[in-house]
């Protein structure tokens, strides 16, 4: 009996650790696939693109070093520094817009009304509509003819004589932030909805006992338990904004003139229109940078505002 109990206690920790190899072997060789794929089409391209930041490469021919000079080459570049203006502007004015409008969808898809559900599915389609297909449709609303663009349609009935649109040096840039502005909603709006539905009804309970009327109560009640979800979607939000590419590409191609030069569309047309894939890459791991800092910063001072419940 002892030599097989003995027997026993020796082989069962073996038999468990061949149970836990084996799983772990069916594990990495069913996810070999993605890692695959993720290695050829996304990590190699990644490492591949550093290197040649630091080099001379049309495609066509051989990379040629160059070290630094691609990046020296931007900070002498003005349409490099106007593109940064343009993608700033960009998010100064959509990020804020985008997050109030969302919090304020939210708060209404909050409210129990009769088909509030038909709403919320509503205000959810434009983060599931096709980029592209959204932009064609845009194009056509900003039509400057009043006979066929809508929105200049609509004006001239005031007697309004509306504005070239995407053909305006001044208007152009606008125009792309209202069609960025006509998406709020969607994920950012579901994030704020799935936030205000966990904010403790005590508190407003609290807030009403001691005379807090509805503004105050969303001052000092709701805003501050939003803020990690405010925080979130800002730091998406700056990710988001300063990677613009699709849309301004579909209704201006930067243009007119550099307006609505997006960084994105710039790195673009270096990469694919000039073949100039160094200096390309240069400018994406220079916007990695940028992202990375600004991040890191939101983070760094997020402990001075983001408030987060204990428990």
């Amino acid at each position: 009996m002892s030599s097989t109990s003995r027997d026993t206690v020796i082989h069962r920790p073996r038999l468990w650790l061949s149970a836990r190899r084996e799983e772990a072997f069916w594990g990495y060789l069913f996810l070999l696939p993605w890692i695959i794929g993720f290695l050829v089409f996304t990590g190699g391209p990644i490492l591949a693109s550093a290197v040649i930041g630091f080099t001379d490469y049309n495609i066509v021919l051989a990379p040629h070093w160059v070290g630094l000079k691609n990046y020296a080459t931007l900070f002498r570049d003005v349409h490099f520094f106007n593109s940064l203006r343009v993608t700033a502007t960009y998010a100064v004015v959509v990020i804020p817009g985008g997050i109030a409008g969302s919090l304020g969808l939210a708060l209404l898809m909050n409210q129990k009304v009769k088909g509030v559900t038909v709403f919320r599915t509503l205000y959810y389609l434009p983060n599931i509509l096709s980029g592209v297909a959204t932009a064609i449709i845009w194009v056509w609303l900003f039509n400057p003819d009043p006979r066929r663009g809508m929105i200049n349609m609509l004006l001239h009935v005031f007697g309004i004589d509306g504005p070239k649109w995407l053909q305006s040096m001044t208007w152009a840039l606008p125009a792309v932030m209202l069609t960025a502005l006509w998406g709020i909603g969607g994920s950012t709006a579901v994030i704020f909805l799935a936030g205000l539905q966990d904010v403790p009804e005590q508190l407003y309970e609290a807030a009403k006992i001691d005379g807090a009327g509805a503004i105050s109560r969303f001052w000092h009640v709701t805003v501050p338990l939003m803020t990690p979800m405010i925080f979130f979607t800002f730091i998406t939000g700056i990710i988001g904004t300063l990677g613009t590419f699709t849309g301004p590409f579909i209704m201006t191609q930067g243009g007119p003139g550099d307006a609505t030069m997006f960084y994105g569309i710039y790195i673009y047309q270096n990469a694919f229109v000039a073949l100039k894939m160094g200096y390309a890459s240069g400018m994406a791991w220079l916007m990695f940078l940028v992202v990375g800092l600004i991040s890191a910063l939101n983070f760094y001072l997020s402990r001075y505002w983001v408030y987060y419940e204990a428990g």
